[in-house]
């Protein structure tokens, strides 16, 4: 009961963070300790899993894709995201500079714990880590597109946006925003519009299948290169939820006083606040969870 409490709690966590655009759930997954779990649990719904259910052997199906850990983590996820969408909108509306300064304290901890992982820094790895900052940095230059929107791209933006979601430092929702999805799919789940939210967790359930093979491969056999990435794409996304910005396409990021001159009060000392939270957060997370484990 302890467990499931745990990584149900870790499952609205991961939800919270994949509503914002620029926060990834795979961030929080990893930072409190049951990255490489879910992966390696997702990646084994293969054909050998659908033989033994075929065959009526069930607990071993079960056993092989560690199906209370996921059925419990989803649950988590799929609770926050229906229950906290609206409020996190809210406050993306009315306190944003807050709201962003704490995931920015959430992030940089998170990144910084996770330099530390590194047990050896070679050219090569400061390579990778450098080239994947430049990446994920690089996102807050791109232009949002306005689309007509078609059921078929419901499909493709679950594909697209579950692979970023489970990739610590790229945002699902950011991806969204890009595609010019992010408000047809939320306005699909305020309206219970199960036919679009339907084709969306279709394309999301088959990225999940292709991109998590992927990443569990390259935590398995290159660990260290992928950590290196891992943390460069943190690190870059710290652009991302950086509070103090200009709203224009694409947004235009800018110094409290600047930002003071443009548009209002900077809050600096909310911000602080807010930014501080987040980092101990952190700290608190991995004094408690910080172990790639489904249990506790």
């Amino acid at each position: 009961m302890k467990t499931d409490v745990g990584i149900f709690l870790r499952g609205m966590l991961m939800g919270a963070a994949d509503v914002v655009p620029g926060v990834s759930g795979g961030t929080v997954a990893l930072i409190t300790g049951i990255y490489q779990t879910l992966l390696s649990s997702i990646s084994r719904i293969d054909l050998e899993a659908l033989r033994l259910l075929m065959s009526g052997d069930w607990r071993a199906a079960w056993a092989r894709i560690n199906g209370r850990f996921l059925v419990v983590l989803g649950s988590g996820i799929a609770i926050s995201i229906i229950s906290l969408a609206q409020g996190i909108l809210w406050a993306l509306e009315h306190y944003p500079l807050p709201l962003w300064s704490f995931f920015f304290g959430l992030i940089a901890a998170s990144a910084w714990w996770l330099l530390r992982q590194l047990n050896q820094i070679s050219v090569l790895m400061i390579v990778l880590l450098l080239c994947a900052t430049l990446a994920a940095g690089s996102l807050v230059l791109w232009v949002p597109s306005s689309v007509e929107v078609q059921s078929w791209m419901f499909f493709g933006a679950g594909f697209v946006a579950i692979c970023a979601m489970i990739l610590p430092g790229v945002s699902g929702s950011l991806l969204l925003v890009l595609l010019g999805m992010y408000e047809p799919v939320l306005q699909a789940l305020r309206q219970f519009d199960i036919g679009s939210v339907g084709l969306f967790c279709v394309g999301a359930g088959a990225g999940l299948m292709t991109f998590s093979r992927i990443l569990n491969y390259l935590l398995t056999t290159h660990l260290s290169a992928t950590l290196a990435v891992l943390t460069g794409f943190l690190w870059g996304s710290l652009v991302m939820v950086w509070p103090w910005r200009v709203a224009t396409e694409p947004f235009v990021l800018v110094s409290p006083d600047r930002f003071a001159q443009l548009s209002g009060s900077p809050m600096i000392l909310e911000c602080l606040i807010s930014c501080a939270v987040g980092l101990i957060l952190v700290f608190l997370v991995q004094s408690r969870w910080g172990h790639d484990s489904a249990g506790s």
